[in-house]
């Protein structure tokens, strides 16, 4: 009788600690949180931030003139802060807060409203979510830098990257991540085929037309001053892509370790592919046709990393190195662009190539070069060239509008004079080197 009241006593006990768990508010929240996912989430944010700063700035300023090389460091260094406070203020809600209407998103979380140590967005803190996010919107209008690169003024760089992030990327985003039309339409974009490298890409090629050549381009040559520099942003750039690609898994878990090995072998696939291209084309191999091509592996996996398997991800790898390489020739040479360090060869046609293909190679039934979704390959890529068509169209009206309005405000180009002394010394008053 004694040892059964104290069973009895003792399930009460256990019963009644159940249910006092069951209904504290808290125990959700702890429940919810998964610490390996929010571990890694914060190790990939690092990353994506590693290939901004110091990577993409590296990389840049070894492709420019030597008297161009300190402003390209300043652009990205500057971008970088404006873009983290302009997130903090208006543009994590306008991506991403869910009271808006499929175009953009609400206010509801501007200056990070609502977003505290207990609250989450899937499995990990929400300030962890809009930290990774922050640095996809720093890096995309970073990257279209390059487009206009040795003869933007400063004033106009700053204005139209801000007016660009907050009315063409925060919107575009909230498309495709936040809960926008072409999300709920089904577009897949794992990482940012369309928000990020069709956008920049798109971007990029509307300011080189709308500023026009670099004075001297083509008849004089224009190669880069420092291909040492060059080659070390670019392997940083490749190590950070990991984070880039494998974090928008937003767990720790099979999702990540695939977009990681699909993002490395598309990556070296389209560095091989861009050399024995340019080995058959010119009779020599380069390294900045090498480090070219593995940037264009890894814009085109992009939005498929998360989806692909291995073997498509190499066919991607190739495919990549063939389309963009002949794309930046036809750019250059037949058109005579002057797209100065190939954003929209290398970025917008990667990004075209890399939605599109999605469609095909996340089908699971192509045998060994299957990937994860059990899709209709035609139905998908009509999302996926809806995706498409609609980011070319928005970024390329957006952005020829912002610079037609920061052109009356500011001036968008430096003077003949300014650029033939650089912009080193006439917008900052500094020499990269001073040996």
């Amino acid at each position: 009788m004694w040892r059964s009241s104290r069973s009895y006593a003792h399930l009460m006990q256990v019963f009644l600690g159940l249910l006092l768990l069951i209904s504290s508010p808290s125990a959700f929240a702890e429940d919810a949180l998964n610490q390996a996912d929010t571990a890694w989430i914060l190790t990939a944010t690092a990353l994506v931030l590693f290939m901004t700063i110091p990577g993409l700035s590296l990389f840049y300023a070894g492709l420019v003139r030597s008297k161009n090389v300190l402003s390209v460091l300043m652009q990205c260094f500057a971008l970088t802060c404006m873009i983290s406070i302009l997130w903090v203020i208006a543009g994590y809600s306008i991506a991403f807060d869910d009271q808006g209407y499929g175009i953009v998103g609400g206010l509801g979380k501007i200056f990070m409203n609502g977003v505290g140590e207990d609250s989450l967005t899937g499995t990990i803190p929400e300030s962890a979510f809009s930290l990774f996010q922050l640095t996809f919107a720093i890096i995309t209008p970073a990257l279209i830098l390059g487009g206009f690169a040795e003869r933007m003024r400063f004033s106009a760089v700053l204005l139209f990257s801000a007016a660009w992030a907050l009315l063409i990327y925060a919107p575009l985003c909230h498309w495709v991540w936040g809960g926008g039309w072409l999300g709920e339409l089904g577009l897949m974009d794992f990482a940012g085929g369309t928000v990020v490298h069709i956008s920049a890409g798109t971007a990029a090629i509307v300011c080189a037309i709308v500023l026009g050549k670099r004075r001297g381009f083509p008849e004089q040559p224009m190669t880069p001053h420092n291909m040492t520099l060059a080659m070390a942003g670019a392997g940083m750039l490749w190590v950070g892509w990991f984070g880039f690609n494998g974090g928008s898994a937003l767990a720790s878990n099979g999702d990540a370790a695939m977009a990681m090995f699909a993002t490395h072998t598309s990556a070296a696939a389209g560095a091989f592919t861009w050399m024995m291209c340019e080995w058959i084309r010119f009779g020599k191999p380069s390294a900045l046709g090498a480090v070219t091509g593995m940037v264009a592996g890894l814009g085109t996996i992009t939005p498929a990393s998360g989806y692909v398997g291995p073997a498509g991800a190499l066919v991607i790898g190739i495919s990549a190195g063939v389309v963009c390489f002949i794309a930046t020739n036809y750019l250059k040479r037949t058109l005579k662009i002057d797209d100065s360090l190939d954003v929209f060869p290398v970025h917008g046609v990667g990004g075209i190539l890399g939605t599109l293909l999605t469609a095909v190679f996340a089908s699971n039934a192509l045998g060994i070069f299957s990937g994860q979704e059990d899709i209709q390959i035609l139905d998908q890529l009509g999302i996926q060239a809806i995706g498409v068509l609609a980011t070319l169209a928005y970024v390329g009206i957006g952005t020829f509008i912002l610079l037609k309005i920061v052109d009356v405000l500011v001036g968008v180009r430096v003077s003949e004079e300014m650029e033939i002394e650089g912009l080193d010394i006439t917008q900052h008053n500094e020499r990269g080197y001073d040996l």
